[in-house]
């Protein structure tokens, strides 16, 4: 009987201090909102706020996602315009924040993953070809459809996706996230474009090829997207 008392004392010690991880998200606000002070240091769950007296309307109002960018600006073919924390600081402790992806005809949001934030999304112009990738639990599946306007994807938070124009117009995509910040990383350029650069050989064997293969595509990433 001691032993099982043991047992369980332990066993719920362990869930005591793994429970703020298995429910991590956003902290809840503890106002009506609080506007970011980008100029403040960002703390748990968020920036500190603005004095409420200095808060007017507008930041509970934005119009930067009304019109997005020049796909053709970068090799991807897309541009993304952000409307997080720090585009929008009216979002500030609220756990949400939105982005537009506009793309051309061929274009590609390349493969990245949103650490912090599960990702929800209406294609509103076009046809992108959206395709997840899950982890070695599903035996690293790729679930793909071709989204049209009007439809809508979710992308489960940290699962490594893409979205790809499939169409022969320009593409938009609004998407929005569970989180202010949800952070990202785009896979091509984390492994070849690292500050200070993955060693070449760790890539040549994690990725069976040769050096010169692994500095060819180095070379296409240095200076970021």
């Amino acid at each position: 009987m001691e032993h099982l008392n043991k047992a369980l004392t332990a066993l719920f010690a362990t869930l005591l201090l793994l429970a703020p991880h298995i429910m991590a998200t956003d902290p809840d606000p503890l106002q009506d909102f609080c506007v970011a002070d980008l100029n403040g240091k960002p703390s748990v769950n968020g920036y500190p706020c603005q004095p409420s007296s200095s808060a007017g309307d507008e930041f509970l109002f934005s119009t930067k996602i009304a019109s997005g960018g020049d796909p053709l600006a970068n090799p991807n073919g897309s541009n993304v315009t952000e409307l997080d924390v720090n585009e929008w600081p009216g979002v500030n402790t609220l756990g949400v924040s939105m982005n537009r992806v506009d793309f051309a005809p061929g274009g590609t949001n390349p493969p990245h993953i949103h650490p912090r934030a599960t990702e929800v999304g209406m294609v509103t112009r076009g046809e992108l070809l959206v395709g997840i990738i899950g982890t070695l639990d599903s035996g690293n599946r790729y679930y793909s459809k071709v989204v049209h306007a009007g439809e809508t994807f979710v992308i489960p938070r940290g699962l490594m996706h893409f979205q790809f124009n499939v169409g022969k117009e320009p593409a938009t995509m609004v998407v929005s996230f569970n989180t202010q910040n949800p952070g990202i990383i785009f896979v091509p350029l984390t492994l070849f474009g690292s500050s200070p650069p993955i060693p070449t050989p760790v890539l040549v064997k994690a990725l069976r090829v040769d050096a010169e293969v692994v500095e060819l595509l180095k070379s296409k990433f240095t200076g970021g997207y």
